[in-house]
């Protein structure tokens, strides 16, 4: 019986000891300097996408994740705008369908005239093709499309000015990701969001 409980007594104490665990090492570390990687999260890559990869895999993922973080600062304020009552004036199609009665959401999206959503895709279309890419070769960075033609000041800033705006650019892109999905969301759920109404 003593024995039972000093077996007992041990095996107890064994799960209060410290263990000594091997840090692994990845090819991730090669990325957790680059920009975006920050507090709280640091380096986040849950899916693995990154497992193995050289630079070249990287700065394609990170233009994929400009490009959508940019179509989602449209959408969302897109959105935001289209239900506070801004629309465009006049009509979208020669039948005399008006912007005004094409309704907000997913809705938007039956209402559309087909011919205006044939525009829609040409348009994407063409600025996919020939506008938003690096035509010249002249690219900072992955997602730089100025093309030696549009500056705004770029040119002026210093690295490290440089530097934070594209970071903020890639947060709020990121931001606005959720913040899309999230609207679509609530607007399948139903209900009243503040400031952006009913859904």
């Amino acid at each position: 019986m003593k024995s039972v409980i000093f077996a007992l007594a041990a095996g107890s104490a064994a799960a209060f000891a410290p263990v000594v665990v091997q840090k692994a090492t990845t090819s991730l570390h090669a990325f957790e300097s680059e920009l975006g990687v920050q507090e709280p999260l640091g380096f986040y890559d849950p899916l693995g996408l990154l497992d193995d990869a050289d630079q070249e895999r990287f700065d394609r993922l990170r233009y994929v994740e400009l490009k959508h973080g940019r179509i989602s600062q449209l959408a969302f304020l897109g959105n935001i705008i289209t239900r506070a009552g801004v629309k465009l004036p006049g009509n979208i199609d020669y039948e005399g369908t008006t912007f005004e009665s094409i309704p907000n959401g997913w809705a938007a999206v039956g209402a559309i005239p087909s011919a205006g959503i044939a525009q829609i895709v040409l348009l994407v279309g063409f600025l996919e093709l020939a506008v938003m890419k690096d035509v010249s070769g002249d690219a900072e960075f992955p997602g730089d499309f100025r093309n030696g033609f549009l500056d705004y000041g770029w040119d002026d800033f210093d690295e490290e000015t440089k530097l934070f705006k594209r970071g903020v650019e890639l947060n709020n892109g990121r931001a606005a990701m959720f913040g899309i999905l999230g609207l679509m969301v609530h607007e399948q759920l139903g209900g009243t969001l503040p400031i952006v109404g009913p859904m």
